[in-house]
């Protein structure tokens, strides 16, 4: 049974390293917070996978980790929060916090001519989950939604300044520029990790939102309004766990986390 002051620890996953910036900002705000981080780099990436097939690999994790006896859910894949995000709160007594809500949120404040373009995975996109949330506010902004499968393979090859990136970048960008949005949400976790081409790509004008920040206020918010915040002054232990024996993780979560990225356990799905 989780309890307020509980030094019960985060659940958090996506399906590779790029979720791992939702990790650092949530420790950055929470250094004194417990975290356990699920990497599902057997079957990355979710993009191109059918809907049902993602919500079932993101609830077998999620199944896992409330196992585990977290505290708190964040869906730091926007993927699997298209697609699993609603079942999840229903099927959990524990807080469930998505990618998506906070990151509509920051665009809706930064936008100025009210025209906001979209990047994200197949499945994100396919979903059209983040239009829903933003038409659910009634702002008066339009949206322009642009798949970009490869940023993801980019990224976990830890490939994110090259020639090749920017030239993928500029064709998949060229129509939100066409558009003249002033505004992109980030709408994965690892495009965070090519802010420096995108913004390159889309101008200086242009506000990259990424959910990362956003997502580790609404953590912050919901733990303390829910009593659930750890009330420990001590650093917070970290465990970071993949579905693959190799891989995505060691070298390239140090790079992209930092000093908190610690050993990585393996857990293989049968």
């Amino acid at each position: 049974m989780v309890t307020a002051g509980s030094r019960a620890p985060i659940g958090m996953f996506d399906s590779g390293l790029g979720g791992l910036t939702v990790a650092r900002a949530v420790i950055d705000l929470l250094p004194h917070e417990d975290l356990v981080y699920f990497g599902d780099t057997a079957r990355l990436p979710y993009g191109p996978r059918p809907v049902e097939e993602v919500k079932r690999f993101a609830l077998e994790i999620m199944d896992l980790l409330v196992a585990a006896e977290v505290k708190m859910l964040v869906v730091a894949c926007n993927s699997a929060a298209s697609a699993a995000y609603r079942t999840a709160v229903d099927r959990y007594d524990i807080p469930v916090i998505s990618v998506i809500e906070p990151g509509i949120r920051a665009a809706i404040a930064a936008t100025r001519n009210r025209h906001v373009g979209l990047i994200g995975t197949e499945a994100t996109v396919a979903s059209h989950s983040y239009r829903r949330v933003l038409e659910a506010t009634r702002a008066n902004v339009t949206m322009i939604e642009q798949p970009c499968p490869l940023f993801v393979d980019f990224v976990e090859r830890g490939e994110t300044a090259s020639d090749e990136v920017v030239k993928v970048a500029e064709d998949y960008l060229k129509p939100l520029i066409e558009a003249e949005v002033d505004t992109v949400i980030l709408g994965c976790t690892h495009y965070p990790l090519l802010t420096g081409v995108i913004q390159l790509v889309m101008g200086d004008d242009v506000v990259l939102i990424s959910s990362a920040e956003a997502t580790a206020t609404e953590v912050f918010a919901r733990l303390r309004s829910d009593g659930l915040l750890n009330d420990q002054e001590t650093p917070g232990i970290h465990r970071f766990i993949a579905s693959s024996g190799e891989g995505t993780f060691g070298e390239l979560g140090r790079r992209f986390l930092g000093p908190e990225f610690g050993a990585v356990e393996h857990h293989p799905w049968s």
